[in-house]
């Protein structure tokens, strides 16, 4: 494991406040913080739409099995406690290529319902065939999955590759499966300049357009309210007031 080298789950949970981090993910950022101090809140939020498309899918939509690729650090409410508090019988499996990650999933990210399994995969999206056949050990594929791309495309540079990876895993699963993605857009200035701020610090993040990200959901049929910034994506009634848009849109979809 490169600690010299930012990574991305790294610095996620560094803006999360976590102490699974290094200097050199630090580093990169403060820098973004330093362009866009929201940027802490902006990764809260990014994981409170998780929390809330696995609520459902797990409650409404009645999946009980789902792939979260690439996952990142443990965190709050993660996906199999969401998933398997309304879906006691819950089937996860967690896919990151981070030595770090892997080893926190390993030690943290444990069943919380004597039937679930929780299970984790070592390997690369820009290998879709071999998260697909290692997935195929913990999950039934003749039955709906609900796939997560959480926050995970910006690290290639062309939405093509993105698309790519996308269609191929959503191929391999059945009629009536899910798939829940959310990613970065920089649709304001505010949005340009931390992006620009995060590749000068030697971490480059490619956001999107919001018609780049409608592509990825091609052949799929969108869940009301549809592709939103993921803050308006059913937000929580219990908060106060209509919640802010943010630069990350995502949707959450089902394969007819």
């Amino acid at each position: 494991m490169r600690t010299d080298v930012p990574h991305g789950a790294r610095i996620w949970n560094y803006w999360l406040g976590g102490k699974d981090n290094f200097p050199a993910d630090r580093a990169v950022g403060d820098a973004v913080r330093d362009a866009y101090p929201a940027v802490a809140e902006y990764a809260l939020k990014s994981r409170r739409f998780l929390v809330r498309a696995v609520r459902h899918l797990a409650g409404e939509a009645g999946i009980t099995q789902f792939l979260d690729v690439g996952t990142g650090l443990p965190t709050m409410q993660n996906t199999h406690e969401v998933a398997q508090a309304l879906q006691p019988t819950a089937r996860v499996v967690y896919v990151d290529n981070d030595p770090m990650v892997l080893a926190h999933a390993r030690a943290l990210l444990a069943n919380t319902t004597a039937e679930g399994t929780t299970t984790y995969l070592d390997a690369d999206y820009n290998h879709p065939d071999l998260i697909i056949d290692g997935a195929r050990a913990a999950l039934d594929f003749d039955r709906p999955i609900a796939v997560l791309f959480m926050g995970v495309f910006g690290y290639l540079d062309d939405p093509d590759d993105a698309h790519a990876v996308v269609r191929r895993v959503m191929a391999a699963v059945p009629s009536g499966s899910y798939m829940a993605l959310w990613d970065a857009t920089a649709t304001t200035e505010e949005a340009r300049i931390a992006a620009k701020a995060q590749a000068d610090a030697g971490s480059p993040y490619a956001t999107r357009s919001v018609e780049e990200l409608r592509g990825w959901f091609d052949g799929l049929d969108l869940v009301e309210p549809g592709l939103v910034p993921i803050t308006l994506w059913r937000p929580d009634p219990a908060e106060v007031g209509r919640p802010e848009a943010i630069e990350a849109y995502g949707a959450v979809a089902r394969k007819p």
